[in-house]
């Protein structure tokens, strides 16, 4: 039995008006889980395309090997199908600190329904209207594309996310709400650590449940993260009702550097866990604002977190947990005004399990499209 690997993804796909969500987990040598959101189109098919092609590139490389947990840590059991049903939101928010202010994205709550089954994952998720009153309906579509890969000793998260149509829920001085459609977001990078003791620590036990954490571990983490940021509007990004010192319309930010921190899994009671992790990162980061007076390609230290929380019961035949995985990525300064980019995933998923006969076991595997990995 080898580890398990996710790709999370949503996308907007191009015409289309009605949303669904598919996962895909390849089998064990290739440990790869591709998920798409998809609901209405794309904002730019031609720059987020190559994002995703070269997400599948690397991440099929770094998992190409096989591994086996230690077994007096986890128990895996491919042969268990794990049905799930979730709600799930994600969104990549815009945070200027020095002027109070925060732009929202249009992003929606998910109500999905999908299996874990002989190393594959499929899911379906829609964002039903009742779940959605307060959205803006003619807004523009937003590509989402966030990868967590769960190897052994390793944990890689990508971000590829295309944002366009923001807004102030609370609206500015008196205002009920302050839209800007016309608001543009790009952030595309990798966050990657090394768990050192990453044989005794199952993500794939706390994310989707297919495997069972016997007890508890933890370890130190190192390694790297890298992001590009570009912020773009039709007018200038902070309203001129907030009277703001430094203002801009369009920026370009990159900031990398080394990370580190902890992460483990806590196993209490019959199939109680919580597992989590955060780490701290300290990198250098520059700002090339098109609009003067800015900051021209000056590097400078930055500093921003990750973090990650699943908790709940996964047993032999039940199971249920809420996550949260969150990424707050502090940007180079443009002038005086600061901003930062967060991101966040949270879910809560129900789970319950069998074992299929035999007969059905034999005749999935025969079809299972995982089969094409394995040759």
């Amino acid at each position: 039995m080898g580890s398990h690997g996710a790709i999370l993804g949503e996308a907007k796909c191009l015409g289309s008006k009605l949303p669904f969500f598919v996962n895909f987990e390849g089998p064990l040598s290739f440990r790869i889980l591709v998920t798409f959101e998809v609901t209405n189109q794309l904002p730019s098919m031609g720059r987020s395309l190559p994002v995703f092609l070269l997400y599948f590139f690397l991440s099929s490389g770094i998992l190409s090997a096989q591994n086996r947990w230690d077994s007096s840590y986890v128990a895996e059991d491919p042969e268990v199908l794990v049905l799930r049903s979730y709600m799930s939101r994600k969104f990549t928010a815009l945070h200027f600190p020095s002027e109070d202010l925060t732009y929202q994205p249009n992003s929606g709550l998910n109500a999905g329904i999908g299996f874990t089954y002989q190393n594959l994952t499929l899911n379906l998720a829609y964002p039903f209207g009742f779940l959605n009153r307060n959205r803006e309906t003619d807004f523009p579509r937003f590509f989402d594309l966030q990868g967590h890969i769960y190897p052994k000793n390793w944990v890689i998260d990508f971000f590829g996310q295309f944002y366009q149509g923001y807004r102030i829920p609370g609206g500015i001085g008196k205002a009920q709400g302050y839209l800007r459609p016309d608001l543009d977001v790009l952030k595309v990078g990798i966050h990657a650590n090394y768990i050192f003791k990453g044989d005794q620590i199952s993500m794939a036990a706390a994310v989707h449940q297919s495997a069972i954490q016997k007890k508890s571990a933890f370890s130190p983490v190192v390694g790297f993260e890298a992001y590009r940021v570009q912020i773009a509007g039709d007018s200038l990004i902070i309203p001129s009702q907030l009277a703001p010192k430094q203002n801009f319309q369009q920026a370009d930010f990159l900031q990398l550097g080394p990370n580190a921190g902890m992460i483990g899994t806590l196993v209490f009671g019959k199939g109680f866990f919580a597992t989590g992790s955060f780490t701290g990162n300290l990198g250098l980061g520059t700002a090339w604002n098109q609009d003067p007076p800015g900051e021209q390609g000056n590097w400078k230290l930055g500093w921003g977190y990750h973090a990650r929380a699943y908790l709940g019961y996964n047993g032999p035949r039940f199971g249920m947990n809420v996550n949260y995985i969150h990424k707050n990525l502090i940007l180079p300064n443009v002038g005086n005004l600061t901003q930062e980019v967060y991101t966040g995933n949270y879910r809560f998923v129900l789970v319950y399990k069998i074992h299929p006969a035999q007969k059905f076991a034999s005749s999935f595997a025969k079809y299972n499209p995982t089969r094409i990995f394995r040759k």
